[in-house]
């Protein structure tokens, strides 16, 4: 039977519930919100009259759930817009509407009885195709499902989001035993491909995969802080980037995850596995159990390992003293600060570690030993678990990757820095290590291989390598690479040979900055596009963001010396690339992700198509370094806001005003939907959930295009000058916002500049000009600006503090 997902159930409007409504609705799919009625009157209601019957109360407690997730930050939808596809209702008055639904998941209290009451009530509406699921974070998935028929049970499983859904992209399947394979296999596809999940495959076991290594680790690091008087900043300092982990480190993370909520979770564990030899870790310590005491439980309420102050009328996060529960101003890192100034040195993450990790054993290093109580009893843990958790290596270097944002998962850093070399540091430090990892040494296995060419990965269960299923949308670039497609490149960008008569333009400079051998790179690609057997083009990468934009350092040399004319040679020859691009006669389609601003904005925007990552943060940041678009930027929006306003009869003088707001308040897209709004990516470009695909949709739009006879459409005259009449009006607004104070004088100089452009300059009267006549502006402008200090001030400014000057 194929299953279609058209309508959503979500039930409980918590903080989980209300996110996965988000998350299904911004792909475009309808939800119902469900949540229980409330029991009683606020003081308001019954001031007002009103009773338990009226739908405002009966409602209630959904709709502050559903407000609280629209006003969360970062925000959990994708576009305002999606909220509207989401419909509430309570459990009581609503729940027959469930019957409609093809996909429902259970988000309530995390109690077995109130989950299974639902489960009865559930198996009586739903439809026979109906799947059911539930978020649970740790109840067995048997249990819940006891009591129910064999049709419902063979269409019940759990599907774990991580919170925040839209963000994190792991999801946890767990199958009960009674699951129907293929229900679950076709719940897994459209998790993949509509959700954008990165989904894990679970048995039932206590907290699944994710939770279980993770709250180990976090309470053997803890203890080992506390044992040996490490600070909340050595720690942080020691367990974040440095180590591949996210920025919010080890004391950060809890603090955002609520010190409650691992205590919960720990002692739910302890008393879930009697058997786990490592069962004693999870018993709550002295000092968490105080600081829940204290209601010190992390973010939420403003204060947990730090504490957010005031000093000298400046912002500072204060680090609480793990002896007093003081919070003390913080104190630095001296004690660790040459370790980690040598280890950054090192680019690999694992010879960074292996690096780090020597000088723990050799050197009895203060910072290196911490490194060492974060990394090897998570590694030893993991490989103890299996195959009680999952059988397979890459299940949990997926799950600790896609949940935790870790850079690489346990195992593939541990066959990275050496798997004999390693397990023997291991037992050193004092880690245990079970019987299948003696038996992969002594074969000199590998946790990672190949079969016939294709990934693979060491299954316990099995005791072999077992290929890795991989959707061939999944386009893995250093791969081709590797298998010798890379065409010819620099140490900022590379032509990639993707297949299908299909190449790929590839930046990976520093941050993706596009700077000489940026464009360099990109002519000789042009060119072997033009006169090679192909038939388009993919711009893309896979690294951490799509584009920074203009490489600063690129040009700063420039305008230190003075040497105009080399500036606006440069910006031409940019300028005439990128129109090249844009009307090349062979589709160009751009795969724009994560940050793609300035000047990664033009280098998208001037393609055929793009085909954009949901997680996609565009926005033209130049007003931060005291200029404007000048690559094509202020042409492109000008070409497809006020143009296409203009040609279609309406207002062009209000969609100039979108596009100089756009560009002046250097507005950001929080989303790809986002930037279709600001009109940064067309309405017919795709978005695509699931990264892993990006590549890949991309190369099949260059191929649908071929396809369908592509031609490039760029008119001769593409663009609407408002000359006079559009620069009064943004000289009065200019103005209104330089006396209301929300416009420094330098900001009301760059946005008459920017007016200026955006118009056309001082025409007489509306007119159609062209993008050659509206480039030459750009350039013009943008040389002026960079000769005034205001702009080389922030310029300065950016590059040494990474943050705007406001001049």
């Amino acid at each position: 039977m194929t299953y279609h997902i058209k309508r959503v159930g979500v039930i409980g409007a918590g903080t989980m519930g209300a996110a996965i409504a988000a998350l299904v609705a911004g792909t475009g799919i309808p939800v119902l919100l469900l949540d229980v009625p409330p029991r009683s009157l606020t003081p308001d209601e019954e001031a007002k009259g009103l009773t338990l019957s009226h739908p405002q109360v009966r409602n209630r407690i959904v709709q502050q759930g559903f407000e609280r997730m629209r006003k969360a930050r970062p925000s959990n939808l994708y576009t305002e817009r999606s909220a509207e596809l989401i419909t509430l209702g309570n459990t009581e008055d609503d729940f027959h509407r469930l019957a409609e639904c093809d996909w429902i998941v259970e988000a309530i209290v995390e109690q077995i009885g109130p989950k299974q009451a639902l489960m009865a009530r559930l198996e009586e509406v739903r439809k026979p195709t109906a799947i059911i699921t539930t978020n649970t974070s740790g109840i067995p998935i048997r249990i819940i499902a006891e009591g129910r028929s064999e049709a419902f049970r063979r269409h019940f499983f759990g599907s774990h989001f991580f919170n925040p859904p839209r963000y994190l992209r792991l999801l946890e399947i767990i199958p009960g035993d009674d699951a129907d394979p293929t229900v679950v296999a076709a719940f897994r596809q459209f998790a993949e491909e509509r959700l954008g999940k990165g989904v894990v495959i679970c048995k039932d076991r206590p907290n699944f995969i994710g939770n279980r290594i993770f709250v180990y680790a976090g309470q053997v690091l803890l203890n080992f802080a506390l044992q040996h008087g490490y600070q909340v900043e050595e720690v942080d300092a020691l367990t974040g980037p440095l180590i591949g982990r996210p920025n919010t480190a080890s004391f950060r993370l809890l603090d955002q995850v609520g010190i409650d909520v691992m205590a919960y979770v720990a002692g739910n564990l302890y008393d879930a596995i009697p058997d786990d030899e490592s069962r004693e870790v999870y018993r709550q310590n002295d000092l968490t159990q105080r600081m829940v005491a204290a209601g010190k439980l992390g973010k939420k309420v403003g204060q947990g390992f730090y504490k957010e102050m005031k000093r000298d009328g400046k912002r500072e996060f204060w680090p609480i003293d793990l002896q007093t529960l003081e919070y003390i101003p913080p104190q630095g890192t001296a004690s660790v600060d040459a370790l980690i100034a040598a280890a950054r040195k090192i680019k690999s993450l694992p010879e960074r570690l292996r690096f780090i990790l020597s000088k723990a054993e050799t050197e009895h290093d203060r910072g290196a030993q911490l490194v060492a109580a974060a990394m090897y009893p998570m590694m030893a843990y993991a490989a103890r678990r299996l195959p009680e958790i999952a059988d397979s290596v890459a299940d949990v270097d997926n799950a600790m990757r896609w949940g935790f944002a870790h850079e690489q998962g346990p195992f593939q850093l541990w066959q990275a820095m050496g798997i004999a070399e390693t397990a023997a540091r291991m037992r050193t430090f004092g880690e245990t290590l079970p019987a299948w990892v003696d038996e992969l040494i002594k074969a000199e296995g590998r946790f990672y291989g190949e079969i016939d060419g294709q990934p693979a990965a060491y299954n316990v269960a099995t005791g072999k390598l077992e290929p890795i299923s991989r959707d061939p949308r999944a386009i893995d670039l250093a791969a081709l690479k590797a298998a010798g497609r890379e065409l010819f490149g620099n140490d900022s960008a590379s032509v990639i040979d993707l297949g299908d008569g299909v190449l790929c333009f590839e930046l990976h400079s520093k941050a993706n900055t596009i700077g000489g051998p940026v464009i360099e790179t990109l002519i000789k690609a042009l060119d072997e596009l033009e006169q090679g057997p192909w038939v388009g083009m993919v711009i893309g990468n896979q690294g951490p963001r799509f584009s920074a934009g203009l490489d600063l350092n690129d040009v700063g040399a420039a305008v230190m010396a003075g040497a105009w004319d080399d500036i606006d040679e440069y910006a031409a020859l940019v300028q005439q690339t990128f129109r090249r691009m844009r009307d090349s006669a062979k589709p160009v389609v751009s795969a724009p992700f994560g940050q793609t601003l300035g000047g990664g904005v033009e280098l998208s925007m001037h393609t055929a198509a793009s085909v954009a990552a949901a997680e996609t943060y565009m926005g033209f940041v130049e007003f931060g370094v005291g200029v404007i678009p000048a690559w094509g930027g202020c042409t492109e929006m000008n070409r497809r806001i006020i143009a296409t306003a203009a040609r279609n009869g309406h207002d062009p003088l209000k969609a100039f005003q979108q596009v100089f707001e756009t560009i002046a308040l250097a507005k950001v897209a929080t989303s790809a939907h986002e930037a279709k709004e600001l009109g940064l990516l067309r309405p017919t470009d795709r978005i695509v959930f699931n990264p892993d695909y990006l590549i890949g949709e991309a190369k099949r739009e260059v191929l649908r295009l071929v396809a369908d006879g592509y031609t490039p459409t760029i008119s001769a005259k593409p663009c609407y000058a408002l000359g006079r009449d559009g620069l009064a009006a943004a000289r009065i607004a200019i103005y209104q916002m330089r006396e209301a104070g929300f416009a420094t004088p330098y900001d009301a100089v760059l946005a008459e500049k920017l007016a200026y452009v955006l118009c056309g300059g001082e025409l007489s009267s509306p007119q159609w000009v062209d993008d050659v006549y509206m480039h030459s502006l750009e350039r013009i402008t943008v040389i002026e600006l960079l000769k005034d200090e205001r702009t080389q001030a922030r310029a300065r400014h950016m590059l040494e503090h990474g943050k705007p000057l406001r001049n």
